[in-house]
């Protein structure tokens, strides 16, 4: 039986204006404890669209650098003979992969292990920082992908003399800025003519300085031989391309031959950030459950503290079902401040990480629904006993 007012009249129905005004006045009444209570979820709101936004930023640049460099990149160089001593490839290997019908382009690089490239020739010799020199061929940057970040590419007069373009982590460690530098590379001089954009898809290249095929032969002993191919294939024939990369490098023996794709690397370290952006939305599942609990005690001592205004409505007629509504109401209001708060703060938080790394801003929108909507329930749970008590007081007992 309903209950009804003291004029004997059924209870005035309350509409969503008045249950949203009621819950709303019940928060600012006390407006620290509810700026603290919101603040726990909004961290964990925040936190998990932090997580998500900044993983799916950093996907959306791997996927525009793949894009952009190309999945279709194979390399091969040589790997190990039956008895375990190091292989090498036949001197004509990159021209027979070039000829390979499913391959629009191929290249190659010889690591000079004898050749040491220092800032000047004053330097100790084994104070070289691991930089690499590498021979390599004229067509390297088009079927690599490579780009200058000042200077120019090896051509076919600079090729034939000393001359060196270094990768971008070398020119740092060098402190190289510009071309028309020069730099102590296997007891002599050479003149920097280029320094390269990183890239992804060859990290080995950043850092290496590379000279020409003929002047390395000329001047530092090169025999000729590459120790890594880079083939473009055609995007429709990877694989085929890939199952014959071997046998074509080298046909005398193919088994000692290893081929990779760049690009699954890429692919592995994105698997990689996935389970570990999984194990970052567990933390923050827990930081929404620590705020969830917030909530809970909130709602618990405003109950307590609100004993006389429940009775006081409960006596001028109020329902227990409008009482139970009224305290709901406030923790889906306080759940959804918290929310609204997280969302805006790990959207922000995204944003100004990905700026910073020179990443595309993208926070997915079912993230965004997903925390509003975690909170709500969250409120809704959180608040569901609070309100059961509070409609459970008889008007004598919270007046008394």
């Amino acid at each position: 039986m309903n209950a009804t007012t003291p004029n004997g009249d059924a209870p005035a129905r309350l509409g969503p204006g008045d249950v949203l005004r009621v819950g709303a006045a019940g928060l600012r009444a006390r407006p620290t404890r509810v700026f603290l209570s919101a603040l726990g979820i909004a961290i964990g709101i925040a936190a998990m669209i932090g997580v998500v936004g900044i993983s799916t930023s950093s996907r959306a640049q791997l996927q525009a650098a793949l894009d952009r460099l190309g999945t279709n990149l194979l390399t091969a160089g040589p790997g190990e003979d039956l008895l375990g001593d190091p292989s090498e490839l036949p001197a004509e290997s990159v021209g027979m992969v070039a000829r390979m019908p499913d391959i629009e382009s191929a290249s190659g690089t010889a690591e000079l292990e004898d050749a040491k490239v220092y800032r000047n020739d004053r330097i100790p010799e084994g104070e070289s920082g691991g930089i690499s020199v590498l021979a390599a061929r004229l067509d390297l940057p088009r079927t690599v992908g490579l780009t200058m970040a000042a200077g120019s590419w090896l051509n076919t007069g600079t090729a034939r003399y000393p001359a060196v373009v270094l990768g971008s982590s070398t020119a740092g460690r060098l402190g190289v800025s510009g071309p028309n530098v020069q730099v102590w590379l296997g007891s002599q001089w050479f003149t920097v003519v280029g320094i390269l954009n990183p890239n992804e898809l060859a990290p080995d290249l950043d850092s290496a300085a590379l000279v020409g095929w003929e002047a390395a032969t000329a001047n530092l002993g090169f025999d000729g031989r590459p120790t890594t191919i880079y083939a473009r294939a055609h995007e429709d024939a990877v694989e085929k391309a890939r199952e014959l990369l071997a046998a074509t490098a080298n046909p005398q023996a193919p088994n000692e031959v290893e081929v990779s794709r760049p690009s699954d690397a890429l692919a592995a370290r994105n698997a990689t950030d996935r389970a570990f952006t999984g194990l970052l939305l567990g933390l923050g599942g827990v930081a929404l459950l620590v705020g969830g609990v917030g909530i809970a005690n909130t709602m618990v001592i405003s109950v307590l503290e609100r004993r006389a205004e429940i009775g006081l409505r409960r006596s001028l007629g109020a329902t227990r079902g409008q009482i139970r509504l009224q305290f709901l109401t406030e923790s889906q209001l306080l759940a959804a401040l918290g929310g609204a708060g997280g969302v805006a703060l790990g959207t922000a938080v995204t944003a100004v990480f990905a700026v910073t790394q020179d990443w595309p801003v993208v926070v997915p929108v079912w993230a965004m629904a997903g925390g509003i909507l975690a909170t709500l329930v969250i409120g809704a749970v959180a608040g569901l006993y609070p309100a059961v008590r509070a409609a459970r007081l008889a008007p004598t007992e919270a007046l008394s």
